[in-house]
């Protein structure tokens, strides 16, 4: 029997409190929910009756409009003469308005990703999207140097509106679920060639952050095929037509030499270029495990000096011993255990460890100003190499060279093919290639 009520999302609450309402429609497991673009306080919100109480400002409008919802939603379900699925009646309830635009479609694909709290992709997305618009905008009125300061304007004024609290996240969702602006048949050969030209020369992106948003559009086009939101035939990405190509440029480590003047380096202690230069070290140690990683570590995490470590991008799970040299960096940090809340590192003390939102938000925070510091030790090293965050791990596989076994570093790595091992190590095998050049030239 399926069941049709309106309720409450509490985890896509607004940062002024209210809470967005939506039409839950249920049946056999399986549960779809209908945005209605009404926001309410948990206060005027009788979840009971489904219904706002007169505490709400406009209760009585707002219950009239979710009463015609409720009646529509049923009568698509009860009175249908075909069998018809939650998903189905969702898409109904969108009304007469044509198929599934592109923006649409990528936004719902946006809230599932942050629904299941893979926010840096959900919101890396969502970035694609505002220079797609920015593409489909873009006119040659003005000069071309104009033209880049009005985009970077408009981006630094939805920064700084989300500082002042002007804007959410949620607000660009919301913007694109509505757009028509883009359909899939829009997106031709044509278009992709002409939307690439536009990254690189007015956003100034480089050639893989372009092949990252071709690779968005493929996903959402092969999404939309499956969908029947579009025939197979306008694949732009089959057969001769666009290929996407992910480019493997050089991947460069430090030295042995260059590792050990950061360790020797001394430091003011609970200072931020000291945690930064403790949490580099720490990835190190641990064959580069992401910064990222690193920060949300906890201490239950170590069980019989072993790190037991699930790595957030993959959820590969590893146990690794811990080394003498981390050891004594946890040895700083153990003093003030009680006050972090049960992270090691104190970058989450103010954080709660059940809002997977904010740790994500903190964690994002703290690395930018990590890659700051690291700036300033590789000049106090003098190391003129690009010293960030995730040369840890560049760090390791350059040193590590080809004196381990692939198969070993695999595991360390926590790739799941070999293949990809084998690729990344690449960048640091050059002995045979050295000796090669050498045969040839010194005769």
């Amino acid at each position: 029997m399926a069941s049709i009520k309106i309720v409450l999302r509490k985890n896509m609450i607004r940062k002024d409190g209210r809470i967005p309402l939506a039409l839950r429609i249920s049946e056999n497991y399986k549960t779809n929910y209908k945005w209605l673009g009404q926001y309410v306080f948990e206060k005027d919100w009788d979840k009971n009756a489904g219904m706002a109480k007169n505490s709400h400002p406009n209760s009585q409008q707002l219950n009239i409009f979710l009463m015609k919802k409720m009646v529509e939603a049923n009568n698509l379900f009860f009175h249908s003469e075909d069998r018809v699925t939650p998903k189905q009646i969702k898409q109904k309830l969108k009304g007469a308005r044509g198929q599934k635009s592109f923006f649409e479609l990528a936004a719902e694909r946006i809230m599932e990703k942050y629904e299941r709290g893979i926010f840096s992709v959900a919101k890396g997305d969502l970035s694609i999207l505002y220079n797609i618009e920015e593409f489909l905008n873009f006119k040659r009125t003005k000069r071309k140097s104009a033209i880049i300061e009005d985009i970077k304007e408009r981006r630094l004024k939805r920064i700084s509106n989300a500082r002042r609290n002007k804007y959410v996240w949620m607000d660009g969702v919301e913007h694109f679920k509505k757009s028509k602006a883009l359909s899939f048949r829009d997106i031709d050969e044509v278009f992709i060639n002409k939307y690439k030209t536009f990254c690189y020369s007015y956003l100034g992106q480089k050639t893989r952050t372009i092949t990252n948003q071709l690779i968005l559009i493929r996903t959402l086009f092969n999404l939309a095929i499956k969908q029947g939101i579009i025939d197979q035939k306008y694949y732009p990405f089959a057969g001769d037509k666009e290929k996407i190509r992910i480019g493997s440029g050089n991947k460069v480590g430090l030295s042995v030499e260059e590792v050990e003047k950061i360790e020797q380096l001394k430091l003011e202690e609970n200072t931020s270029i000291w945690h930064t230069h403790n949490i580099w070290l720490f990835s190190f140690y641990f064959a580069g495990i992401r910064i990222s990683d690193v920060v949300k570590m906890k201490w239950s995490d170590f069980k019989d000096d072993r790190l037991y470590y699930v790595m957030n991008k993959n959820e590969k799970a590893l146990s690794l011993k811990i080394p003498l040299k981390a050891e004594k960096i946890l040895n700083y940090y153990k003093k003030e255990k009680h006050l972090n809340k049960g992270f090691v590192f104190p970058f989450l003390r103010n954080t709660n460890p059940k809002d997977a939102e904010q740790i994500y938000i903190k964690t994002k925070s703290a690395t930018k100003v990590f890659n700051k510091c690291l700036k300033l030790i590789a000049t106090e090293c003098g190391i003129e190499k690009n010293l960030s965050n995730h040369i840890a791990r560049h760090s390791f596989g350059n040193i590590a060279g080809d004196r381990i076994h692939p198969l070993m570093l695999q595991k360390l790595y926590r790739h799941s093919d070999l293949k990809t091992t084998l690729n990344y190590q690449a960048n640091f095998m050059h002995r045979d290639a050295d000796e090669a050049l050498d045969e040839v030239i010194n005769f």
